[in-house]
């Protein structure tokens, strides 16, 4: 039956704690000999012999009681329910389906079922598995064995994951002790103080409580801790988005830069800050593409411009470059392709001859436009700067 799986505090993702009670999507599943003080909503609830109920049970599917289980509230199934023997319910049974009630079963209220009713000693939830199992085994169902105890423990792809709460716990508003770890999902709202082996907390989640373990405790991204984060002999990390509002100790912690730690870090060992990963490179086909365009077209919009008479405005720099570029420039389409990294024989000839054009008018400077007044001195090596020059 995998029993592994069960030793281990597992809170599912979207699980909360709302007006004292556990309310989720997937089953409950409570191992022998716990105390649960407050009430519970799910799909299918199982709980093993001399289980304590704080609230209310409402089972949307069956609910199996073993024997010696107190509920101190009302029992509401809507499925099937299996009562084990001296089974004590505070409130009212409602059934929607049938009833199997063992014997010295003590309903303080009323009794409704609506299907049959049978009263006898139903087989404890443990001992009918195994039975169950070995039969299987027994005329060599092994497949359909391994398949039923995957149904027990695990939820298929795109089914509710269910609450577990290994033997033995002690989990009420004020805290929740185990001795084993603790696993809990994402965008979870639980209440009191976390006691474990070790814990994981999911991203989004709020704990209304501390965190406390011997092991390692894992902060996920966006989550809040209203109360300390410790460990005894293991280390911490915070990952980023989450934020404490107590106390932080542990051996090592390692503190995520966008995580926020309202209290004191206490470390015995070392305090680690972890940065962001550097983000991807820009794409080499368009980074590259774009500066070997912009470089090339601009040798030739220079000697374009030169050679051919175009004139450059002052706010364009002496190369051309921006021309070249813009939609609205004058340079003919057949200069502006020939910067694009192609270089073929007629164009490297085109080259030489502007190169020679470019030899040609040494020392003749560019006309500036009419559309503005050319500077004082502009061009005038020789001329005298008066005290009175702007």
């Amino acid at each position: 039956m995998r029993s592994a799986r069960l030793d281990e505090l597992a809170i599912p993702d979207g699980t909360t704690v709302e007006e004292h009670d556990l309310v989720t999507d997937g089953d409950v599943v409570v191992g022998g000999q716990s105390t649960v003080g407050f009430g519970v909503r799910g799909q299918d609830v199982m709980a093993g012999e001399r289980v304590a109920f704080g609230g209310h049970i409402e089972a949307e599917g069956d609910c199996r009681l073993d024997m010696w289980s107190e509920v101190a509230e009302d029992v509401l199934v809507g499925g099937n329910a299996y009562l084990g023997e001296r089974v004590s319910i505070d409130g009212q049974l409602k059934v929607a389906g049938n009833a199997d009630i063992g014997d010295d079963v003590d309903i303080a209220e009323s009794f409704e079922a609506s299907g049959t009713i049978e009263i006898r000693n139903p087989m404890p939830t443990v001992v009918f598995l195994v039975i169950y199992l070995s039969q299987l085994l027994r005329i060599g169902e092994e497949e359909a064995a391994e398949e039923l105890a995957d149904q027990l423990v695990e939820a298929d792809e795109g089914e509710a994951q269910p609450v577990v709460i290994p033997r033995s716990a002690r989990v009420s508003d004020d805290a929740w002790r185990v001795s084993t770890p603790a696993t809990i999902g994402d965008d979870c709202r639980l209440h009191g103080n976390i006691r474990a082996e070790s814990l994981t907390v999911g991203s989004d989640s709020i704990v209304f409580g501390s965190l406390r373990a011997k092991g390692d405790v894992t902060v996920g991204e966006g989550t809040e801790i209203k109360g300390d984060v410790t460990t005894r002999g293991g280390d911490v990390r915070i990952e980023e988005g989450a934020h404490v509002w107590g106390d932080v100790s542990a051996d090592d912690v390692a503190l995520h830069e966008h995580a926020v730690v309202e209290g004191t870090i206490r470390v015995s060992g070392e305090l680690t800050q972890v940065r962001d990963a550097l983000g991807p490179e820009p794409a080499e086909s368009e980074a590259d593409s774009a500066d070997d365009g912009v470089s090339e077209t601009t040798d030739s919009g220079t000697e374009t411009a030169e050679g051919d008479g175009v004139t450059d405005s002052p706010d364009d720099g002496p190369t051309g470059a921006d021309d070249e570029t813009d939609d609205s420039s004058d340079i003919p389409v057949e200069d502006a392709e020939s910067g694009d990294g192609d270089d073929t024989d007629a164009d490297r000839e085109e080259i030489e001859s502007r190169e020679t054009i470019e030899e040609s008018l040494d020392g003749v400077v560019p006309m500036m436009g009419e559309s503005r007044d050319p500077e004082p001195n502009g061009h005038d090596e020789d001329a005298e700067v008066t005290p009175d020059a702007d």
